[in-house]
């Protein structure tokens, strides 16, 4: 589908079930035997949707689950525990468009959990009109792209996620992106973070970029931190598909009634739009590779966009410059 249709909510929506429903899975989901025991895994946004679905399984295959979730929400964590028999889940509270509540969440887990294992940055959003972050830039760059290149940054730096060395496994990062991407434009380095006002009509577009950054930091994370091809790290983004989630409850009170039913009868239902993110956190050969991307359950590459070496270093730079002016001192 064109990008100018991608772009619109309608196109959005329709491109998102012709997806669904004309791929062809390449992949097998991961049976439910595989375990991963012992292993710490954060996942954020996973009181609801796709994030809590992704809890469940990770949970009910022996991992510590960290639940970071914007109000903490304990009633969740207590689903997750139920739902997947494990006395193992944590809630810990985190709002990733406050720069400063990503700092408190990374000095919880330095002195709580102590290591994560495999970090799922799933949160996501998508505001009817621009708003501003706790620090002024725009919510889905903020959510979607800084503040998880904060988390990343906090818990390398803290020793919290470690590279692997000898006989240690790689740690696993697992970026929940959109096919969105591809629809956009290149990343404006010469205005990079300021803010940019939008409507309902631009929402998409916003998306859109936001999950560029998403895409081409994994990739320029996974070369950063993998160099000479050796896997220390196994860094992969995707795209889990049309899911039956509450992304869209900023919809327009004239839209819901007709968004409503077809995600109900059309997108996939969390538990199962989860097989991709479960792949890249539990298949066997994914702790081998790094800079991975997966659509639905296909591997294929991201956009060239996402993809361009030089795009991901000015992106490393440019953003790092922004997180100097929010960086708190080495405990």
């Amino acid at each position: 589908m064109a990008t100018a249709k991608r772009n619109s909510i309608i196109g959005a929506v329709s491109g998102a079930i012709a997806d669904r429903l004309s791929q062809r899975p390449t992949l097998r989901p991961v049976p439910e035997g595989v375990r991963i025991d012992g292993k710490v895994c954060l996942v954020t946004g996973a009181n609801s949707g796709l994030g809590k679905a992704v809890a469940i399984d990770l949970a009910r295959r022996g991992g510590r689950v960290l639940m970071a979730c914007r109000g903490g929400h304990p009633e969740a964590g207590q689903d997750v525990a139920r739902l997947s028999g494990s006395d193992t889940v944590e809630m810990l509270r985190v709002d990733l468009a406050d720069l400063d509540s990503v700092h408190a969440l990374c000095d919880d887990l330095r002195r709580g959990a102590g290591r994560v294992d495999v970090a799922v940055l799933n949160a996501g959003l998508m505001p009817r009109s621009a708003r501003r972050s706790r620090q002024g830039y725009e919510l889905m760059f903020a959510v979607h792209f800084l503040a998880n290149r904060l988390l990343i940054d906090r818990l390398l730096r803290d020793g919290t996620l470690r590279p692997s060395g000898g006989a240690r496994e790689a740690p696993r990062i697992v970026f929940v992106a959109s096919e969105a991407h591809r629809s956009a434009a290149p990343i404006d380095f010469d205005d990079f973070g300021a803010f940019v006002d939008y409507g309902l009509r631009d929402g998409l577009k916003a998306y859109g970029a936001s999950k560029l950054h998403m895409c081409t930091y994994a990739q320029e994370l996974s070369r950063r931190l993998n160099p000479g091809g050796e896997v220390r790290a196994a860094v992969h983004s995707l795209c889990p598909g049309a899911v039956n989630s509450n992304l869209a409850r900023e919809a327009p009170l004239l839209l819901k009634p007709l968004l409503s039913p077809i995600m109900r009868l059309c997108f996939a239902a969390p538990a199962k739009a989860a097989a991709p993110v479960i792949h890249a956190c539990c298949a066997e050969d994914m702790g081998r590779r790094s800079g991975v991307y997966l659509h639905l359950m296909q591997e294929k590459p991201p956009s060239p966009l996402a993809m361009d070496e030089d795009a991901g270093a000015r992106l490393w730079q440019a953003s790092a410059d922004l997180l100097a002016k929010h960086r708190r001192p080495p405990p």
